[in-house]
């Protein structure tokens, strides 16, 4: 499994400021959390998903790739971080 976290930098309302991605070994999304401007969570996984959330069509690229495009900072991250982050998915807007 990979972890990534991903700053997304752009100004479209609707769209996450942030991604939390865990990925299979051959780079398939498995879960992911978006984070939006608002506080507003949005998840998807192969069980649930919320708002416009879904997983991904195409394995998610390197660290390096995607990095390519200025808009995007990733990061990796660790399982605990990431499923901290997850964890939070269900929780009131306050308590996130």
């Amino acid at each position: 499994m990979r972890y990534l976290k991903v700053l997304w930098i752009h100004d479209e309302p609707t769209e996450p400021v942030e991604m939390y991605v865990e990925t299979d070994s051959d780079g398939w999304e498995t879960r992911k959390v978006e984070v939006f401007r608002d506080g507003t969570l949005g998840f998807a996984s192969a069980a649930e998903s919320s708002n416009t959330t879904v997983l991904g069509e195409q394995p998610v690229p390197s660290i390096e790739e995607i990095a390519e495009d200025p808009q995007f900072r990733p990061v990796g991250i660790t399982k605990d971080e990431f499923e901290h982050v997850w964890a939070r998915r269900h929780a009131p807007m306050a308590a996130r």
